[in-house]
This record gives structure tokens, C-alpha cells and sequence, in this order.
């Protein structure tokens, strides 16, 4: 029996299009192609701060300012984005989400001044925020409970396509071309995406839309209601512990951390980069396959990759001197598992909320991990700008050294986090339905609503 004739009886939700169909890949991927822009633009600072830094003649933390605003914006975007995306839905804040981004690199590419440039990162920031989780909820909506898991998973691999290509094309371009053709041509980029997600996107497969038509006014309760969700809390958690490294590493200070700080030339910087960026496109199948299989134990998945990324990052901050080769590459290769292992949040706040609150949630889970980027970010160059006032050209190893070491205490209060909010959902989905909750602690996928 199809999907559409499972839910034909009156009264119930009927499909316009098959869940798992070839419209539903149709439409994911049209999204896609605007997260791999998004992320694209996201990260293309990350190998352009020393060239910033020249071109608007700013210290540590005003270099860090660019990405601390541009992440501060999309985090405070998340709560009243998703609740938006819940009225409105995701090819409407698709459709504005990239008009800004395009807008913001075009006026980039551009500016001279650094106030100027500060209100192009508040646009990227503003544009970014609605593109994630639009596509998200079009995952949920689209396919089957059993594939949300690994297409979720999917839709962070393929948009790791976009850091690659700020990791290699864009560093090469910026070397080869300068600063303005670079951020111009790629700016450009959004006439082409933009017409495929006119063309293609559809809301939802379900007839009626399977969501409430809230009036604004309704939209806090929608978030109230996601926010009282201790699994909804406990995917914020999971995604702010376990992807803020990765962030930090591959929007801003990791290019300047391989290159003035571990001795590493632009191309093998810009190699490391990618490593990054390869890791998390092979490990977010497994970690999908993972969430899908063992769901009660998603957030002890989240705490070893935590585990991982932090005895990695001990090991190099430890080092005498600059450390070698070989251990870099290890470094960067557990912190990138982190990205995919945060998309493990986003599962879980799934499993306790109903579809009419998936935006919302999603929101709020997306919130963490970019608060904890935002800290990280700040951080560091605070820190840089203390103990190595002169600017870049006194970056060295042991100031990235004592600067990296602010991720400890943002990890600590990520841990503790996870393991109260852990307790938290699970004795709220015992009490909500114990067959359901033993279900699960047996490996079957299930909703909590």
C-alpha cells in the first residue's frame, strides 16, 4: 500500500505527492543547492581574514567582530525565523534568505571601510538564518520518519560542498584575482540557485500543507511550546557542544591558527581545510545510519565525538612548539566529525515535537551551536589581541595557544547540559507513552507529540 492510500480515510492528513518520491529528492535538492550557497558564503572569511585584515587595517578583535556579528545575527534570528518558517514556510524564507546573502557578498565585494563591511556581515548573518532549517523542514515533511534521520545527515554533507569551495576555489581566486572579482563573481552565484528554487521548490507533499495557518500573533506560543520540550533543549545542547570547534576553525581562526600560528603555507593551510571539509562529507553517513539505529543513545553518540575533539585539541595545545603534520591532521579531522554529529540535535528535537512546531525547534536548536561559535570566536580574539597586540604579524604558536584554550569552559558547560537535559527527555517520554519510550530504547524510530 502507497503512502497516499495509507492516509486517504476521512479526516486525515492526504498526500499530494508521495513521501520518499522522486518530487520529494526534486525539492530537497533545489534546497540544497541554497544551503551549499549559504555555506559557501559562511565560511568564504575564513580564508580571507589575514587579506582583511590588510584591506581594512583592524586589530584581532575587529577581524573577529566580522564573524562575531555575523553569527550573533543568526543566532538571534533563529527563534523568530522558525516560527516564521512554521506560517510562512521554507520556499518563501528560502527565496528572502538568499536575496540577502547575494546582496550582502555583492556589497562586499565592494566596500572599503569597515563599518560598511560590518553591515555586509549582518546581512550574510540575517540571509544564512533562514536557509538551514528551511531545508529541514522540508526534509521532515517530504520523507518518511525512517529517512528523515539520514537525509537530514545528507543535507549537512552536502552543504559541507560549500566550505570546500571556499577552502580551495575561493583562496585560490582571492590570490589569483584579488578581492573584488572574488566576492563579485561569487555573489553571482544566486541568480542560478534562485531560479531553481522558484522552479522546483514545493512547501509540503500533504494537501493541506500538515501545519497549522497560525496567525503571528500565535507564532510565541508556537515557540513556547517547542522551547517546554526537554528534548527540544536537549538538541540545542548537543548542537552547541559538539559543532562549535568546527565553526570557530573553518569561519575565521583556523586559517590564521595553520599559517602564523603552526608555520603552514597558504596551499597546505588550504589543504588542511578541505581535509575538514572531506571528514564530515564521509563521516555524516555513518552518523546517520548511527542516530537512525540506536536512537535512545543519540546523545552519548554526541558526548564521545565531544570527548574526541577535546583530547585532540589537548594534544596540540600541549605539544612543545609547533606541532607536526600528522597531528594536525588528526585534530582536524575529529573536530570536523563535530559538524555532522550537532545535525544529531536536530533529530532529536524531532522526535519529541509534531510537524506544525518543526521550524520552531529547529530554530532553537540551531541557536546553540552558533551562540557557542559566537562565544569561541570572541574569545579568541580577545585573547590574540592581549597577547599579541601588534596584529597579525605577531601571531605566533604559543599565542594561538592560549588563545584556543577558551573552548574548554565552553565545552564544560555543554557536557553538563546534555547529561541534565538527557535525564530530563527521557523521563519525559517514559511518562508519555512507556511503549513508545521502550520502543525506542530498542532501537525503532518513534515520536514523542
Amino acid at each position: 500500500m502507497s503512502d497516499a492510500e495509507r492516509v486517504t480515510r476521512p479526516g486525515t492528513p492526504r498526500l499530494r505527492y508521495p513521501l520518499d518520491g522522486h518530487r520529494a529528492w526534486a525539492v530537497w535538492g533545489a534546497a540544497i543547492s541554497v544551503y551549499v550557497l549559504a555555506v559557501f558564503h559562511r565560511t568564504s572569511l575564513g580564508v580571507a581574514g589575514i587579506e582583511a585584515a590588510e584591506r581594512f587595517g583592524i586589530t584581532s578583535a575587529q577581524l573577529s567582530t566580522f564573524t562575531i556579528l555575523q553569527v550573533l545575527v543568526y543566532a538571534l534570528m533563529q527563534l523568530p525565523v522558525g516560527a516564521l518558517l512554521d506560517r510562512y514556510g521554507s520556499k518563501r524564507m528560502l527565496a528572502v534568505g538568499l536575496t540577502l546573502l547575494t546582496v550582502a557578498q555583492l556589497s562586499f565585494a565592494f566596500v572599503d571601510s569597515y563599518a560598511l563591511a560590518l553591515l555586509c556581515r549582518v546581512l550574510l548573518g540575517m540571509g544564512d538564518a533562514m536557509i538551514f532549517i528551511s531545508v529541514l523542514r522540508l526534509a521532515a515533511l517530504w520523507f518518511s520518519p525512517r529517512r528523515t534521520p539520514l537525509v537530514t545527515q545528507f543535507t549537512g554533507l552536502l552543504g559541507q560542498l560549500g566550505a570546500l569551495a571556499a577552502a580551495g576555489p575561493l583562496a585560490a581566486a582571492l590570490h589569483a584575482f584579488g578581492w573584488t572579482p572574488t566576492y563579485a563573481v561569487a555573489a553571482s552565484f544566486g541568480v542560478v540557485t534562485g531560479i531553481a528554487l522558484v522552479l522546483i521548490v514545493k512547501d509540503s507533499p500533504w494537501v493541506d500543507q500538515h501545519r497549522d495557518e497560525m496567525r503571528l500573533r500565535a507564532l510565541g506560543r508556537t515557540l513556547r511550546a517547542a522551547w517546554l520540550v526537554p528534548g527540544t533543549r536537549l538538541g540545542l545542547w548537543s548542537h552547541f557542544t559538539s559543532q562549535f570547534s568546527a565553526n570557530m576553525f573553518t569561519m575565521l581562526w583556523g586559517f590564521p591558527f595553520l599559517i602564523s600560528g603552526q608555520g603552514l603555507s597558504t596551499t597546505q593551510a588550504s589543504v588542511v581545510l578541505s581535509l575538514m571539509v572531506v571528514t564530515a562529507i564521509v563521516s555524516s553517513p555513518v552518523i546517520g545510519t548511527l542516530t537512525a539505529r540506536y536512537p535512545f543513545s543519540r546523545s552519548t553518540l554526541v558526548l564521545l565525538i565531544v570527548g574526541a575533539a577535546i583530547a585532540a585539541w589537548t594534544t596540540v595545545l600541549l605539544w612543545p612548539g609547533r606541532a607536526p603534520m600528522w597531528l594536525l591532521v588528526v585534530l582536524v579531522v575529529l573536530i570536523a566529525i563535530g559538524g555532522p554529529g550537532s545535525m544529531i540535535g536536530f533529530d532529536v528535537a524531532r522526535t519529541f515535537n509534531p510537524p506544525t512546531r518543526i521550524g520552531s525547534a529547529s530554530g532553537i536548536v540551531n541557536t546553540g551551536g552558533f551562540l557557542a561559535t559566537l562565544a569561541a570566536v570572541a574569545l579568541v580574539g580577545i585573547v590574540l589581541d592581549r597577547v599579541a597586540p601588534a596584529g597579525p604579524s605577531s601571531w605566533d604558536v604559543d599565542a594561538f595557544r592560549l588563545a584556543m584554550t577558551v573552548q574548554y569552559p565552553v565545552w564544560a558547560l555543554g557536557i553538563v547540559q546534555i547529561l541534565r537535559w538527557r535525564h530530563k527527555a527521557r523521563r519525559a517520554a517514559l511518562e508519555a507513552d512507556p511503549e513508545a519510550y521502550a520502543a525506542m530504547r530498542a532501537g525503532r524510530s518513534v515520536t514523542f507529540h
